[in-house]
């Protein structure tokens, strides 16, 4: 499918094009971006939330990523400005989706690109198709023991609706949907679904899936929004452009 210049949403899964998606969830051997979308049986299109209207949101004084606070994984408060000076990837994750594989590539590229600058910051969420269901501490010993990761992980958060962090309310806010890669073979099955669920998913901002990543740049700045589906060789290729 197309891209299009067009801001963004949406996500609910249709019986024959569910059950395609778990058929590739099937085949652990893929690890690039066009792995799989994951186990999906119904999932509900997420709240949308206005940026100009959301209360958890001060546009006049959130200018960068610095200016906000986040929780950690054992929900103490961390300031962003502690990563101020850094190449940020910001990435919505889950332990049992398709592109989950897409941590061995996340993980490559920090220890290849984190003396240079590179931090990767991780949020588990449970809002696509339940697959992050395990707790704060049981994630983090799961992407320990089975990828090897060492980028920060914070605590499990909602990117979508009412209970959206801030962060994610401004991320959405600075770049919104603008399609699937036209280039992966699930971006199609990826539109159908949502389009079913929601006729009008592609002129909303919100978060489609797990994997989506926000590349920040060293003045705290969005720069680029990658859906699951973008090849993370070219996400690479963007990130060390930046450094």
């Amino acid at each position: 499918m197309k891209r299009t210049s067009r801001p963004l949403l949406g996500f609910v899964a249709a019986g024959a094009v569910a059950a395609t998606l778990f058929a590739f969830t099937t085949m652990p051997s893929l690890k690039s971006s066009s792995s799989v979308a994951g186990n999906v049986d119904a999932v509900t299109a997420p709240t949308e939330v206005n940026p100009t209207n959301n209360p958890n949101l001060n546009q006049n004084t959130m200018k960068t990523i610095y200016d906000f606070t986040v929780l950690g994984k054992k929900g103490e408060e961390v300031s962003l400005k502690e990563y101020e000076g850094k190449v940020l990837l910001v990435v919505n994750t889950a332990s049992r989706c398709g592109f989950t594989p897409q941590y061995e590539a996340l993980e490559a590229m920090y220890d290849r690109l984190k003396d240079r600058g590179l931090e990767i910051l991780d949020f588990p969420c449970n809002q696509f198709g339940n697959q992050a269901p395990e707790s704060d501490e049981e994630l983090t010993q799961f992407c320990s023991l089975t990828y090897g990761t060492k980028f920060p992980q914070f605590k499990k958060i909602e990117v979508n609706g009412e209970n959206e962090i801030p962060l994610y309310t401004w991320l959405k806010e600075q770049k919104g949907f603008e399609g699937f890669d036209e280039g992966d073979k699930l971006a199609g099955l990826l539109d159908k679904m949502m389009r079913e669920a929601d006729p009008d998913y592609d002129k909303k901002p919100s978060i489609k899936w797990n994997f989506t990543k926000f590349l920040i740049n060293r003045k705290g700045e969005v720069v680029a929004r990658f859906e699951p589906t973008h090849d993370m060789a070219d996400v690479e290729k963007q990130v060390e452009a930046l450094l």
